[in-house]
């Protein structure tokens, strides 16, 4: 727990920053939605048909022309994206920051075991994960407030659990990657989260690469189709969660067998 607790402080800064960076912009996007009214419905219909394009971000399934729209495809791209990097970066370095700092011998003298050590900093990567998707939840529901717009609580609820375990599954994926590497591999996390990003896109468009949507879980995290359908695709979450639980277990059994650098 001392070590949970030492992890959270370590990373409140940049907890604070990426949720004020990423929630605030959003929350600032909706709130200047009514200076778009009245060219919105313009913008809808060039977006409603650029073809590919469209499909991909999902404004051939939800019109820009409403707040509710304008969220589950804009506003859910920008938290989407922006949640994913900041969990990619967060755990690409939790494992590997002691060695890339010449600090493993601090860490490694503490009378608890590795696993002791490995389950504090893995729960401190989930805590961020779920403080971040939680604060920006809160500013997303006052700015439909102020907006004095009506609040699809099932959707908006369906939209942000879905976000919070795709970024688990992301932190966890390079939490993993940390354990094999003595650097804090930050631009390999954010590579990973751009690239999922795009996966997402593309199998959207390209049906040859329809089958990468079991792999990115920018699929099954999608604003647009959670909030047409009211629900999240059991089997692909489902997939999304093995990955996790495989990416979690991997990475304890290859922390517990590495020889750090000091």
């Amino acid at each position: 727990m001392i070590l949970y607790i030492h992890e959270m402080k370590m990373n409140l800064r940049s907890l604070i920053i990426w949720t004020l960076c990423v929630g605030g912009l959003c929350f600032g996007c909706i709130l200047l939605y009514t200076s778009l009214e009245d060219s919105i419905q313009e913008i809808a219909d060039v977006y409603s048909n650029m073809g590919s394009m469209s499909v991909a971000l999902g404004m051939d399934k939800m019109s820009m022309a409403t707040l509710t729209g304008f969220y589950a495809t804009e506003i859910a791209m920008m938290h989407g994206l922006g949640g994913a990097m900041f969990a990619a970066i967060l755990g690409a370095g939790m494992l590997s920051k002691e060695e890339a700092g010449h600090t493993s011998e601090f860490i490694n003298v503490l009378p608890i075991g590795r696993e002791k050590i490995f389950a504090g900093k893995y729960l401190a990567v989930v805590s961020s994960v779920f403080v971040f998707n939680l604060f920006c939840f809160i500013l997303y529901l006052l700015g439909f407030l102020l907006m004095k717009e009506d609040i699809i609580g099932k959707e908006m609820m369906l939209y942000q659990f879905a976000q919070f375990i795709m970024h688990t599954e992301i932190a966890t994926i390079c939490f993993m990657i940390s354990a094999f590497t003595k650097k804090n591999l930050a631009g390999t996390g954010l590579g990973i989260a751009v690239f999922m990003f795009a996966a997402d896109m593309m199998c959207r468009i390209i049906p040859a690469i329809e089958d990468f949507k079991y792999v990115t879980p920018f699929y099954y995290a999608n604003g647009a189709d959670i909030f047409t359908s009211g629900e999240i695709d059991h089997v692909i979450i489902g997939i999304g969660l093995g990955i996790t639980f495989m990416a979690f277990v991997t990475a304890g059994i290859r922390y517990g067998k590495k020889d750090f650098a000091v």
